[in-house]
């Protein structure tokens, strides 16, 4: 199973389309994540063009319209593997502590995260956690990214520069 993951899109503050990379990567995933700070419902369309099973939790900069469609944190089955989306919050040093207590009684194998914009692709105490970093705002960010996740058997991720 192949998985594209994507975070702070920012949509409606830094442009009004994803970038062409990320829709033409995402037509070859199963399933995409988008780990919140859409800030517009309309990065959900433009997402299913690629990939229809898509997946989203709302963030901090998310507008109500965006928080009465999705949930704040959610647990995805893929196979024999499960993965816990969540924005995040708080201060980038204490995030992974932050996400790691979110879902300290959810038996996951995969956290997927964004809020930092920064990359992260990291596993402790037996659990991965990934932050694509921010596909489109470079607040924050070293530079823009998203992320591919494979489960053959075993947990392959990787983050892709823009």
């Amino acid at each position: 199973m192949k998985i594209g993951v994507i975070s702070d899109t920012h949509i409606a503050d830094t442009t009004t389309a994803i970038p062409a990379k990320i829709l033409q990567d995402f037509k070859n995933v199963d399933m995409v994540l988008h780990a919140g700070d859409l800030t517009d419902l309309n990065v959900i369309e433009q997402l299913k063009k690629s990939c229809p099973h898509i997946t989203a939790v709302y963030g901090n900069m998310d507008s109500s319209d965006v928080r009465e469609k999705l949930p704040e944190k959610k647990i995805i089955k893929a196979g024999n593997y499960k993965i816990g989306l969540m924005h995040g919050a708080g201060a980038p040093a204490q995030l992974v502590e932050f996400m790691a207590r979110a879902f300290k009684d959810d038996n996951v194998d995969i956290i997927v995260f964004g809020h930092s914009h920064r990359p992260l692709n990291e596993e402790k105490e037996g659990i991965l956690f990934f932050n694509p970093g921010s596909a489109m705002d470079k607040v924050y960010a070293p530079y823009n990214s998203y992320g591919i996740i494979e489960l053959n058997g075993k947990i392959e991720a990787k983050i892709i520069k823009l």
